[in-house]
């Protein structure tokens, strides 16, 4: 019997995986997301409580809570999975939808396509960065989210800039440093708020002011 107990030597145990079990908890993630989203621009974030959101996504609170673990970080998810278009982790300058600005080859052409690209991700986005802005000066994590959207918009930018840069000259006079801030105010979700939401002007309206402004300001023309 002591050689039956002591002959199986235990290797590390193995993970219990199920992919079913993880594909419900996607799907619970995702339904807390698609309410917060809703419940965020309807009422504004200090409005909505994770029980709001939990409600209006058919979970408990503990759960909706377990998944995101606080407020400002459920916030996040939406932002990024907003600005992105799904839960992928894939960076948007790798996606199917940027590669016309990659492809461009011309300085007008880059930022015709970028253009597109501001278009696509503001008709997604516009709202929920205004919540993010105007939540910014309410807890240090939103004011920190805050910081990093601003952040992340003018590296966008710079990325463009350098590749149009790349592909011809800019206009007489006009380095990179100060291109990617004249890109960086233009590419502002809040004009397409304003133009669009406000305005009701077209998203086909919006991308051309937008392109036409663009190639003003960096290319003279």
């Amino acid at each position: 019997m002591d050689d039956v107990k002591d002959s199986p030597a235990e290797g590390p145990r193995r993970r219990y995986h199920s992919p079913l079990r993880q594909e419900n908890a996607r799907q619970t993630r995702q339904a807390v997301i698609a309410a917060a989203r809703e419940l965020f621009t309807a009422h504004g974030y200090a409005a909505t409580s994770l029980n709001d959101i939990a409600t209006a996504a058919n979970v408990a609170r503990p759960t909706a809570f377990a998944a995101f673990g606080s407020k400002p970080a459920l916030l996040h998810q939406v932002l990024d999975q907003t600005l992105a278009g799904d839960d992928e982790p894939v960076p948007v300058a790798q996606r199917p939808w940027f590669r016309p600005v990659w492809d461009a080859a011309t300085p007008a052409d880059v930022l015709d396509a970028y253009a597109d690209v501001c278009a696509l991700i503001n008709a997604r986005a516009a709202r929920i960065v205004e919540v993010v802005r105007r939540a910014a000066d309410q807890t240090a994590e939103i004011a920190e989210l805050w910081d990093t959207v601003q952040n992340n918009r003018r590296a966008g930018a710079r990325m463009v800039v350098e590749h149009a840069a790349a592909t011809g000259p800019l206009a007489p006079g006009l380095d990179i440093e100060r291109a990617t801030d004249i890109l960086w105010i233009f590419n502002d979700p809040a004009h397409y708020d304003a133009l669009v939401i406000h305005q009701r002007w077209s998203k086909k309206d919006y991308q051309a002011w937008l392109s036409g402004q663009a190639r003003h300001a960096l290319l003279g023309h």
